[in-house]
C-alpha cells in the first residue's frame, strides 16, 4: 500500500512521540481539566488526625523510597514531598506536637495560576501534578505556595529505589503528587499505607459515603491557612 510524505511524516512524528511517553510520565500526559459547568464525582484528598501522630517520620522514610525522593543531608538541598513539623505550644508543661506537611492539593492552587508554562496542573480530580518536561525551574510556584510545599531540585542523586518511577529530574519543581502512580491503580498513597498509627485518612471527599467525607461533614477538621481561599484538599483534625 503507498503512502504520501505527509501521511509518512505524520505518522513517523507520532511514533517518535509514542516512544517518549516513559510508565513514570503517562499521568502527566492528560491533565483531565474540567469542563466550565462540570463538578467532578471524584476529588481525592487527605485528613491528617495530629491526634495520633506521634513524630515517627516513617510517612517521610516511606514518602522518598516510594517516590524517589532525593536526601541529601544537607537542609540547603534537600528536597520534602512530605515533613513532619515539631510544634512547640507555649504553655508551661504542654505536650510537644507533630504536624505532617505536605502540598495541599488546592482547587485554587496558587501554583498552578503563576506557572508561565503550564507545568503546574490540576487534574480533574484535585490532584495538583508538574510536568516535569515543560517546567523551567524558574520558582515562581515555589514562592507562591503559601505551605511551602514546594521544592526545586539541585543536584543530581543516585536515589532510585523504585524502579517504576524516573529518577528526579534537575532544575526542577517537585512536591507530593498522593502518589497519583498507586491512586490512578486504585491504591492509597504510601504515607497512608504505612502509617503504623493510623493517622493518615485518604480518599474521595465528594463521596459523602466515603469515611474521609464522613469525617470532614463532622466539622472538627481545620484547613491551614484558610484566609489564603485556595479551597486545600488537606483537612486536619486536632489542629
Amino acid at each position: 500500500m503507498g503512502m504520501d510524505r505527509r501521511t509518512f511524516l505524520k505518522l513517523g512524528g507520532a511514533v517518535v512521540i509514542g516512544s517518549m511517553i516513559t510508565p513514570g510520565t503517562q499521568y502527566l500526559l492528560a491533565s483531565q481539566e474540567e469542563k466550565p459547568g462540570e463538578k467532578s464525582k471524584t476529588r481525592w484528598g487527605m485528613v491528617v488526625d495530629l491526634n495520633k501522630c506521634t513524630g515517627c517520620k516513617v510517612c517521610e522514610k516511606v514518602c522518598r523510597e516510594e517516590n524517589n525522593v532525593p536526601f541529601y543531608g544537607n537542609k540547603r538541598y534537600d528536597a520534602y514531598w512530605i515533613r513532619v513539623a515539631n510544634i512547640r505550644q507555649q504553655l508551661p508543661g504542654a505536650p510537644e506536637r507533630y504536624i505532617p506537611l505536605l502540598c495541599q492539593h488546592c482547587a485554587d492552587a496558587p501554583c498552578v495560576h503563576v506557572c508561565v508554562t503550564k507545568a503546574s496542573f490540576v487534574r480533574k480530580d484535585g490532584i495538583v501534578l508538574v510536568d516535569e518536561h515543560r517546567c523551567i525551574g524558574c520558582r515562581y510556584c515555589v514562592v507562591a505556595c503559601p505551605y511551602r510545599a514546594r521544592s526545586i531540585i539541585f543536584r543530581n542523586s543516585n536515589t532510585w529505589t523504585n524502579k517504576e518511577l524516573q529518577r528526579m529530574m534537575i532544575g526542577v519543581a517537585t512536591k507530593c503528587t498522593f502518589c497519583v502512580h498507586r491512586v490512578d491503580k486504585g491504591v492509597e498513597p504510601a504515607c497512608v499505607e504505612k502509617c503504623p498509627h493510623n493517622a493518615l485518612i485518604f480518599g474521595n471527599i465528594n463521596d459523602p459515603n466515603s469515611k474521609i467525607a464522613k469525617i470532614i461533614a463532622e466539622g472538627k477538621t481545620q484547613v491551614l491557612r484558610p484566609e489564603k481561599l485556595v479551597r486545600p484538599g488537606v483537612f486536619y483534625k486536632g489542629l
